[in-house]
């Protein structure tokens, strides 16, 4: 049998990847939920709106399954980011938890607009905040500027996440998750509407590729990262296949076939995620705690392995068949979306 404690690591990588691929996204409806204007803000605030409400509490069960590995599997790590990030981490948390909150009573509250557009302004605002979060939280772990020896508040708490590389990872996340968003809402709002998420998407994307420059020309302060991505067997074929999916999303987009155009933005997204976890392999904090070195005993690993395929069994059908009820059903006039 293949190391238990390398295929649930795996396991935590394509959580995470399905995460980023349909969490995001939600967050990403926030971000241009805050940024909405002009005459078809409210539309476009409805079109948001109606393509999250059925799926943003289902989306999060990722992010649920890569805590629950990370401390079942992985305790010695999960210690480590518990001490050293629990600052970014509780934010996150009170970042998601006000999200989801603000949405619900705007959804459901009195019809006051005053009293919608308070909670609006907070769920935008936790949607925008919470992504660049996460994403420091990845860059801190990728960077691995942590001190077992500090003892200082900044050194133990601040220094190792406060850090232009952690930093600009935080807002290449934000942008990603941001176009994510909006080339998945071309396919769900109407045409005036969808040209409009389109020329986001466009324009996103654009940044996103500004992003991850900065993010490349700052990983001097994570030289691994980049010794990866540029001299690993690996690397070429990757950044190769990335740059394919991101010009795929821009054709697509600007020929309006807006559903290729999200499978090949959803590319996109995953490449980068697993290019970040290659570049990582085998540690799971950069420089300090591996896979191996954190895993817990055979037994457990084994157990926790059987009990996630038990899981998918039950929860990937589930989920299909929920998206299948709510996926985007719109017909575009005039508009081709194959």
């Amino acid at each position: 049998m293949p190391d238990p404690a390398f295929l649930l690591a795996v396991v935590m990588v394509l959580a995470l990847t399905a995460y980023a691929l349909l969490g995001g996204a939600d967050y990403g409806g926030g971000v241009w939920d805050l940024l909405a204007t002009g005459r078809s803000a409210p539309e476009q605030r409805a079109t948001i709106s109606r393509a999250i409400a059925p799926v943003w509490e289902a989306n999060h069960v990722w992010l649920i399954l890569v805590v629950t590995i990370l401390f079942t599997a992985f305790p010695r790590a999960f210690g480590w980011l518990s001490v050293h990030l629990h600052i970014p981490l509780m934010l996150t948390l009170l970042g998601i938890v006000l999200r989801g909150s603000a949405f619900v009573f705007r959804a459901y509250g009195p019809g006051d607009e005053r009293f919608s557009g308070r909670w609006g302004l907070v769920f935008a605002g936790a949607s925008t905040i919470t992504p660049v979060l996460l994403g420091i939280i990845v860059g801190a772990i990728t960077e691995g500027r942590f001190d077992p020896e500090a003892s200082g508040f900044r050194s133990m708490y601040l220094a190792p996440w406060l850090t232009p590389f952690a930093i600009s990872v935080g807002f290449f996340a934000l942008v990603l998750f941001a176009y994510l968003a909006a080339v998945y809402l071309t396919l769900e709002a109407t045409r005036d509407i969808s040209d409009l998420f389109r020329a986001r998407a466009l324009t996103a994307g654009a940044l996103a590729g500004v992003m991850a420059l900065i993010v490349f020309l700052l990983a001097g302060e994570a030289p691994h990262v980049r010794a990866s991505l540029t001299r690993s067997a690996w690397a070429v074929p990757l950044h190769v296949a990335t740059g394919a999916a991101a010009f795929a999303t821009a054709m697509m987009l600007w020929m309006r076939r807006f559903r290729a155009a999200r499978v090949a933005a959803a590319a996109q997204v995953a490449l980068i995620v697993w290019g970040w976890a290659l570049a990582q392999y085998p540690y799971l904090i950069w420089g300090h705690v591996t896979i191996q070195s954190s895993s817990a005993p055979r037994q457990v690993l084994v157990l926790l392995l059987q009990v996630v395929a038990i899981g998918a069994v039950i929860l990937l059908p589930a989920l299909s068949y929920l998206f299948s009820l709510f996926g985007p059903r719109r017909v575009h006039t005039g508009t081709n979306h194959k």
